[in-house]
């Protein structure tokens, strides 16, 4: 495929001098940190009374709520996937899912306080567009039933939608119900690519989708791509860019695609000598930062862009962003609370998460009990390193006076195995010492993860290959 030769212009354009050789020695396995501890830390022994003691204990905050709810159903499943999900056809198959997600929600709400605000509202799966109009409708009810929905102008009212599933209509009624951020699936733009993922979508979906959330005025919109797919090349992904830049998303999500067949059964049906080798994917990601940052986004942290006017790049100026169970978020101290199958929730000083089959959820709210697995309550030093490790996520730096005066504690001291960690990175150029600020290089920035896994008490000192790869 031939790439226009702006693309080309761009893509060899680096925002920052280029090292595959040391890319490479650090892309080991490591955590992605949406939580820490992370998930394989929770423990199986902490159940539902500590999850109740931990929603009471949050009132004394009032902090807002952040409310989760995982819609595990979609049509179709993609080979690349690694979600908690059930692929059929069988729309009827989500009332009594939506009924015991009410369920779940009437054991909550007597241990919070409804007063407090739902800032920010999320629906993920799966695939949130699965449900039927009157079946959003009659969720939507129920949330604002048991929490009381906010209709304040700065709330954070997203959902992810599937653009072979929407359309106008869709998105009139997702804006009547009080949704105003949208998130579309859209992976790749090459066909060839497509076909290899069983993910068949015409631009034209898309395309039609945004504009449509724009007219309506949907704000930060985001459209979510992964690179290191079968049949991806750096020619074939900048064409891709090329369009999506075209369509001038808020926001644009790429990400590392992590081959695990060994944990995700559909995974096996992708052809592993289709998928672009390390060295070629480097360049994937080398292209997508240029021409990203080449168009006008600034590159947020990870695998999340956005230009210079929205929320997320507005936060992380002003250092108010924040990293959870959803990613990046603007919408800085809110308690998660999260439902449905799998959900994850992060209220109070725990971590906790629901059961990840759905035979055991039903069961455990049949039974008029919370469908809590596992979870973990933070210890002081959890709590220490778990905001060192999320500044650095978010600010790609860390300041270790500010970490003092929050803690009460002597930073540097209280930190010295961790901060003698970095030295090794420094020498590498990942990182800089400024004065009591850790700042990351540009390149320490595509490290992130790596810089952040210095703090990790909790990790093993071999790389984890639980964990995707960093780069």
């Amino acid at each position: 495929m031939s790439v226009p030769a702006r693309c080309v212009h761009q893509a060899m354009a680096d925002p920052f001098a280029w090292d595959e050789a040391l890319l490479r020695r650090y892309d080991t396995h490591g955590p992605r940190y949406s939580s820490y501890p992370t998930l394989y830390s929770f423990s199986e022994a902490f159940g539902e009374r500590d999850y109740l003691a931990a929603l009471t204990r949050s009132n004394t905050d009032a902090r807002p709520l952040s409310l989760y709810v995982h819609i595990p159903f979609c049509r179709k499943a993609c080979h690349y996937c690694g979600c908690h999900k059930i692929a059929t056809r069988n729309a009827k198959l989500a009332e009594p899912y939506l009924s015991r997600l009410d369920r779940e929600m009437v054991l909550i709400k007597p241990h919070l306080d409804t007063r407090r605000e739902v800032a920010q509202l999320h629906w993920g799966g799966g695939t949130p567009s699965f449900l039927s109009l009157d079946q959003m409708s009659d969720l939507i009810d129920r949330l604002d039933a048991r929490f009381g929905l906010s209709n304040a102008r700065d709330r954070d009212y997203a959902i992810e939608i599937d653009p072979r599933e929407a359309d106008v209509f869709t998105l009139r009624h997702l804006q009547a119900l009080g949704f105003n951020r949208l998130s579309l699936g859209v992976v790749d733009l090459d066909p060839r690519v497509q076909r290899a993922v069983n993910r068949v979508q015409p631009r034209v979906l898309t395309e039609a989708l945004l504009d449509e959330a724009d007219r309506l005025g949907f704000h930060s919109l985001n459209l979510d791509l992964i690179y290191g797919l079968p049949l991806q090349t750096r020619d074939t992904f900048a064409a891709t860019l090329e369009q999506v830049i075209a369509m001038a998303p808020a926001r644009i999500s790429v990400f590392n695609y992590a081959h695990m067949p060994e944990r995700f059964a559909a995974q096996r049906l992708i052809n592993t000598e289709d998928l672009p080798g390390p060295k070629e994917k480097l360049a994937i990601l080398r292209t997508t930062i240029a021409m990203l940052t080449g168009a006008g986004y600034v590159h947020i942290g990870m695998d999340h862009f956005a230009r210079a006017d929205d929320s997320l790049a507005i936060a992380q100026r002003e250092g108010t962003l924040q990293r959870n169970f959803q990613g990046y978020s603007s919408h800085a101290q809110c308690d998660l609370v999260g439902l449905g199958v799998s959900a994850i929730s992060s209220i109070d000083d725990v971590h906790v998460q629901n059961h990840t089959h759905l035979a055991a959820y039903e069961a455990a709210l049949d039974a008029s009990h919370l469908p809590t697995a596992r979870g973990i309550r933070l210890t002081f030093d959890d709590r220490v390193r778990w905001h060192a490790i999320e500044r650095l996520m978010c600010d790609m730096a860390l300041d270790l006076d500010e970490l003092s005066e929050t803690f009460g504690i002597d930073a540097p001291r209280y930190l010295a195995n961790s901060l003698s960690r970095l030295e090794a990175l420094q020498r590498d150029g990942l990182l800089s010492f400024e004065s009591h600020r850790i700042v990351a290089t540009p390149l320490g920035r595509l490290l992130i993860r790596h810089l952040a896994m210095a703090f990790d008490v909790h990790l093993s000192p071999t790389p984890d290959e639980r964990f995707s790869r960093i780069v």
